[in-house]
């Protein structure tokens, strides 16, 4: 028999590379919404499309826009709309929509259609993740718009106090398309803070930048302006339309320095000043620290002498409102990776004698302290959750209540399995809509010992 010839490497990659579905369209009818900021639909082979621009009950055509043949998921954009839902409405904003800045996801939405599908979100993870009906979680349902955000269709909260601008080869401010690094010049971002546009970022050049973040502190006049330099390229002259501090970040190390003015801003929230240095975290809508702070402490309710624990402390937003709270007799632990913000959060609690602050990741500090019964319990951990192993160390504290405060729906849902499997339950959840026109929200879980519930 004679042998076949040997195929070529082009020969061989050509049959090995799948085939890119990319640029593909599908006349496709909308199904529900997903975590993630778009909607599933199916092609008619099968397929399925998670597709943006779209809402539930549409019928739209979509755009492949990554995937091939074979994948699991395609992703897509919705780029001409043949039955439009109900609850569509123009995109307040030029820049958003198809192919367009990242920055937003539900544009096209109706503030109150916005906040029912973030709460299908929430309610579709706790389920699939958790087990838990809203019912069962103590959760009616509602998504809580923040004071000041509940405004008529067409209209946009200018809410963003923290924002990250790209910038383009020629100079150009703009914000970052989905999933991409292309840039999309803006001259104005409507969920910008008007103390962020006030500073003019986007009318003006600057030149070798790769990045511009602004930020205007709440409860104060700070502002400052963080750039991160392309390298070998030098600073720009700084010369805003409003007084700034500016600091770099290091071609190098990647620190944050000065360069002049405060290292830091000064953020308000239940009647105290936090010192917030170097970029480090802070909510980012005005109202959200003062709106998880009662959310937190109206669930905890703490009480003169208790022992509670701050974990993911940051600069000590919720170690702060404890300490007041558990009095001179009480006592509050705070645990924070970032050296800043452990820096930080030792300033803005110094006045409190039997405030503790310590600086590593929750999973090896706490074990550590030799901490073995607490009161209460507070965790706002990163987006991706605190993990099977952090959880069961919680559940054996014996905690009276713990508040977990998240931004992710998804890592939400996962921990309170494991608090589950530990022996505590949800006894309320609410939801927040700190970030409108975007698919976040913020969540705060109570939970207790399960046999109290009993």
């Amino acid at each position: 028999m004679q042998a076949e010839p040997k195929k070529s490497q082009a020969e061989q990659r050509a049959v090995a590379e799948p085939v890119s579905l990319v640029g593909e369209e599908y006349e496709v009818e909308v199904g529900p919404v997903a975590h993630g900021g778009h909607c599933i639909a199916r092609t008619s082979e099968g397929q399925v499309l998670f597709v943006r621009h779209t809402l539930p009950g549409e019928r739209v055509v979509a755009r492949v826009t990554e995937g091939e043949e074979g994948a699991r998921f395609l992703r897509a954009d919705a780029v001409e709309i043949l039955d439009p839902s109900k609850d569509r409405i123009e995109a307040p904003c030029p820049f958003a929509g198809p192919g367009r800045c990242g920055g937003c996801d539900w544009q096209h939405a109706k503030p109150g259609a916005q906040r029912r599908l973030k709460g299908e979100v929430v309610a579709e993870q706790l389920q699939r993740l958790a087990g838990l009906t809203p019912e069962e979680a103590g959760w009616d349902g509602t998504v809580m718009p923040a004071e000041g955000d509940k405004l008529p269709a067409g209209q946009v909260p200018s809410w963003r106090t923290r924002v990250q601008f790209a910038v383009d080869a020629d100079g150009r401010a703009g914000l970052r398309r989905h999933r991409s690094h292309e840039i999309e010049p803006i001259d104005h971002c409507m969920i910008a803070a008007e103390a962020v546009s006030e500073l003019g970022i986007e009318r003006r050049d600057w030149p070798g930048m790769a990045t511009v973040e602004a930020i205007a502190a709440t409860g104060s006049q700070d502002r400052q302006v963080i750039l991160t330099p392309r390298p070998g390229a030098r600073l720009p002259i700084v010369e805003l339309d409003r007084p700034v501090s500016v600091m770099r970040v290091g071609e190098k190390d990647g620190g944050v320095h000065r360069v002049h003015g405060r290292p830091f801003v000064r953020e308000r929230a239940d009647d105290h000043t936090y010192r917030v240095g170097s970029g480090g975290f802070w909510q980012v809508h005005p109202k959200a620290a003062d709106t998880l702070v009662t959310a937190v402490m109206q669930g905890l309710l703490p009480r003169k002498g208790d022992m509670a624990l701050d974990l993911y402390c940051g600069v000590g937003l919720f170690a702060g409102a404890l300490a007041d709270r558990v009095g001179d007799q009480g006592a509050v632990l705070g645990i924070e990776s970032g050296k800043r913000a452990v820096e930080d959060a030792r300033h803005n609690l110094a006045a409190f004698d039997r405030v503790r602050i310590e600086q590593g990741k929750v999973e090896s500090v706490l074990p550590r302290t030799g901490i073995d019964e607490v009161d209460l319990i507070v965790l706002d951990p990163p987006r991706a959750g605190a993990g099977r192993k952090t959880v069961q160390h919680l559940s054996t504290l014996g905690a009276r209540r713990i508040a977990y405060v998240a931004c992710d729906p998804a890592a939400l849902a996962r921990d309170l399995g494991y608090f589950q499997d530990g022996g505590y339950r949800v006894r309320t959840l609410r939801v927040f809509d700190l970030f409108p026109m975007t698919a976040h929200v913020e969540c705060v879980a109570i939970l207790e010992p399960a046999a109290k519930g009993l």
